[in-house]
């Protein structure tokens, strides 16, 4: 009896994706599940097909010698010579099963190392710069401890001359299979450790692991307007991976200092500039150096009271990757005189003589409506 084609046995087209085959297997094995169906020799069989057809589709290469040459790339001499039968479909429901339960328990087909290589830690850097660096941009130069590759095996981990063999206990894969009852489990190789290699000869200088640590200087552009918190990424500047594998990144995370006059909000920055109370009742005018090293001249109306703001257009913070910047704000505060001479307290005691509510129109209102208040409660 012919074998049924194993995109009909599935139920998909020729065409069908890795994610299509996969869910298609899943639902049939599912129903076609022994525990679900027991003495049904039909429901058996056509289990044993479905483990057997996705197992051989589920493999870019076996698929590619199906399509081309049908059953008989896997018979004895056949083209493809790569082997099948329900042994190998234990593994297509293996699949399955870490497929759904994997994840719950941690696990999964992507913790697995392809040759021994696995992938470099990533770094975190800490840097603290000034509100003077975020605002003009700096290169900054920075000493990172890690992890790099080994340069005398060139991240083998093997001895120059040598290199590293399959592990014979796992056949280079990195995991081994266990049969317990109907099901094939799988774990990380106890001897090789996941990596698919065994090293007989280890490196001198890396003992075997294939990268070696020291401190590593790069160069890091800060570019102007940057914000406090902002995290760059620097692609592959990690620890290095092993067995030649790939590295990992550097993520520096910067923080800018608080400044002694300017507070930052966004691109705007705040400053508040004390001034004498003659100043503020007379009038004058004040310089501000804003963080470029320049000078502004802030006048001073008469009259002028505390907490009044004065806005400078563009004198504030770059805006990132932008020819925009912010505004700088100056808050007025007035300052009270303080240890006066006797002539100062005559001065000021005959100015108050001679003010009149429009030289304080807040107060004199403030305190002629709080009577009022009390007036109307006592009624």
């Amino acid at each position: 009896m012919a074998k049924a084609d194993f995109y009909e046995t599935l139920g998909v087209s020729r065409g069908a994706s890795e994610k299509e085959l996969k869910s298609a297997y899943r639902k049939l094995a599912m129903q076609l599940h022994p525990d679900k169906n027991p003495d049904d020799a039909e429901a058996e069989r056509r289990f044993k097909e479905i483990n057997e057809a996705y197992e051989t589709l589920k493999d870019p290469q076996k698929r590619a010698a199906y399509d081309q040459f049908g059953h008989a790339a896997f018979e004895q001499g056949g083209a493809g010579g790569f082997g099948g039968g329900f042994g190998g479909g234990s593994g297509a429901f293996s699949d399955i099963f870490e497929d759904i339960f994997g994840e719950m328990m941690g696990g999964g087909r992507s913790r697995r190392s392809s040759g021994g290589r696995e992938r470099g830690a990533d770094l975190r850097y800490n840097m603290e710069i000034s509100l003077e660096e975020a605002f003009s941009g700096k290169t900054a130069q920075i000493r990172v401890p890690t992890s790099i590759q080994c340069d005398e095996c060139s991240g083998s981990g093997a001895k120059p001359g040598s290199k590293p063999s399959a592990c014979g206990t796992c056949q280079g894969s990195g995991r081994v299979r266990a049969s317990q009852g109907f099901f094939s489990v799988e774990r990380t190789c106890p001897t090789c450790h996941g990596r698919g290699e065994t090293i007989s000869d280890p490196c001198n200088k890396c003992s075997g692991q294939g990268r070696v640590t020291e401190d590593r200087s790069l160069s890091v552009n800060i570019p102007a307007g940057i914000e406090d918190g902002t995290r760059i990424r620097l692609a592959g500047e990690g620890e290095a991976g092993l067995r030649s594998g790939p590295s990992g990144d550097l993520y520096i995370f910067l923080s800018v200092r608080p400044h002694e006059f300017f507070q930052r909000d966004g691109a705007d920055l705040y400053c508040t500039v004390p001034i004498s109370m003659t100043t503020a009742a007379l009038g004058g005018q004040f310089d501000v150096v804003t963080l470029d090293g320049a000078k502004s001249r802030v006048k001073v109306p008469e009259g002028t009271q505390a907490g009044r703001q004065f806005r400078l257009r563009t004198k504030g913070m770059p805006v990132l990757r932008s020819s925009q910047a912010g505004d700088l704000y100056i808050q007025i505060s007035i300052e009270t005189p303080q240890k006066l001479t006797k002539r100062q307290r005559e001065l000021l005691e005959e100015f108050e003589e001679l003010s009149s509510q429009e030289n304080n129109p807040e107060s004199s209102g403030f305190f002629s409506k709080m009577r009022h208040f009390f007036d109307t409660l006592s009624e």
